[in-house]
């Protein structure tokens, strides 16, 4: 039975005066951050599914798009930046640093669909390799305030945090690495629902899992990685066969380690959910929110490693023009990826995400880099951005000219006609289906066009045309010469 096929849920048609709309606003961003020296790369949209399972966390890997095809395991980009350091790490080592690229293409996440989120989306953003805090970081922060601003959007808030302070107390409680990872990312699930409600998931999780009995005390002083090596080749060696659902056994022996750490650092758990309970809700102007924080990590006798770098930051980005009304320091930010190590940002306009980013020195190594590198980068979203910027900005008057040849033997000088509107910067079409001048009117209005060019013998001898505007249907005649450019 033959019907309609309709998109895939989540997955959006994008007709021509939206299309226009948002490639004029990626045209406006490309040429700030070209503008910054960043270099333009296009990478393939489906890499190796490892690429995202290393460091992107886990609650973006659950929405990657993967299969399996000839026996490898594929997957739609869900974001840029593992990308490109991949292409970095693989085709760019020897180039010299900073290394500053600039990207713009679709990524794939299978989110549930909303106002604005989609679950194909096209991202707009740079990423800075060799580039140490804080002033990299400054100049990210700065560059996607610029770009913003190039498009009128004003109304704009930038909530800027530390994941890598985070990390450095949960380290200074005594933390394993892995657990310092799952209590950093919980930071917002905190402030949105409470301290309880995460430590009611981290207890569930602590208690479920694979039954192997294993001493923990085995692994003490052993990094995740250590430990998980040692663990699958211990099991291996006494006969456990790793056999649960259809996950892998690395998978199975990485869960198996997080829970036994956790149940043995259960006081510190507890002490550092209830340190990041009131961390998640210290938000405000930095020169309020920061002493805060000071204050409440000295409370607990903890380092404040991290302050005087995001102060930093932020004295820089100030200083090079960022209005500091605008800046939240926010200490329950955490970005949900899991490679970021150092400050992490976000923009918001009518509390909608527009922009985010953040420092990811680990990435590069993680990725085989021959050594560590620092790297910084941000991204847009260009649907949102788009939107954003048609609230911000009046719609631009129409500049679409049809041009309807009255005889056949027009057409010649019709499109001739033509070519001198587009050179003058009108949007010029030719009535190819030989219609009287008011079909073409009434369909050139529905298109919201600007005006007929109407053209027959007497114009060609002239040197001219009538113009017919659609919007009071006024009528006439110009000289082919003298037509105004757009305005």
């Amino acid at each position: 039975m033959n019907g309609t096929i309709d998109a895939v849920r989540g997955m959006r048609d994008i007709l021509p005066a939206e299309y226009a709309a948002q490639a004029a606003v990626a045209a406006k961003l490309e040429l700030a951050l070209s503008r910054a020296g960043y270099q333009p790369v296009d990478l393939p949209i489906l890499e190796q599914r490892d690429l995202y399972l290393r460091k992107l966390g886990e609650e973006l890997v659950g929405k990657v798009y993967e299969f399996s095809f000839h026996g490898r395991e594929l997957a739609l980009r869900p974001e840029w930046t593992a990308s490109v350091l991949r292409s970095y790490v693989a085709r760019m080592q020897d180039q010299p640093l900073p290394l500053r690229l600039r990207y713009a293409g679709p990524v794939f996440r299978n989110e549930r669909p909303q106002r604005a989120t989609y679950r194909q989306f096209t991202q707009v953003g740079v990423e800075m390799v060799g580039g140490p805090a804080p002033r990299a970081d400054a100049e990210c922060i700065t560059l996607a305030c610029a770009g913003l601003d190039a498009l009128g959007i004003v109304g704009y808030t930038v909530r800027v945090g530390h994941i890598g302070l985070v990390r450095s107390v949960l380290a200074s409680l005594g933390l394993a690495e892995r657990t310092q990872g799952m209590l950093a990312w919980s930071l917002e699930r905190m402030r949105a629902r409470g301290v309880d409600t995460v430590r009611g998931q981290f207890e569930q999780e602590s208690a479920s899992g694979e039954d192997i009995p294993f001493d923990a005390a085995l692994l003490e002083g052993l990094s995740d990685d250590q430990a998980e090596a040692l663990l699958l080749h211990a099991l291996g060696a006494i006969g456990v066969k790793l056999q649960f659902g259809t996950r892998p056994p690395e998978e199975i022996v990485r869960r198996l380690v997080r829970k036994l750490r956790r149940e043995d650092q259960r006081a510190a758990v507890d002490r550092a959910l209830d340190l990041l309970g009131r961390m998640a809700h210290i938000y405000g102007p930095p020169s309020e929110a920061i002493p805060q924080l000071a204050a409440l990590l000295e409370e607990y006798r903890l380092p404040a490693d991290g302050l005087a770098d995001l102060r930093a930051i932020l004295d820089l980005v100030i200083a090079s023009g960022v209005p500091e009304e605008r800046i939240v320091a926010d200490f329950g930010l955490g970005r949900g990826l899991h490679y970021y190590t150092g400050a992490i940002f976000e923009i918001y306009a009518d509390d909608v995400q527009l922009c985010g980013g953040g420092r990811y020195d680990d990435l590069v190594a993680a990725l085989g880099g021959r050594q560590p590198t620092p790297a910084v980068g941000f991204a847009y979203g260009l649907e949102r951005v788009a939107l954003a910027a048609q609230q911000a900005q009046p719609q631009p008057l129409p500049s679409e000219v049809v041009v309807v040849p009255a005889e056949d033997a027009s057409f010649p000088y019709a499109q001739r006609v033509a070519a001198a509107l587009r050179q003058r910067g009108y949007v010029a079409t030719v009535d190819v289906r030989g219609r009287n001048a008011a079909t073409n009117a009434r369909d050139a209005a529905r298109r919201g066009a600007l005006a007929l060019a109407i053209v027959g013998p007497e114009h060609e001898a002239s040197g001219t045309l009538v113009w017919r505007s659609l919007a009071d249907r006024s009528e006439q005649v110009l000289a082919l010469e003298a037509l105004p450019p757009v305005a």
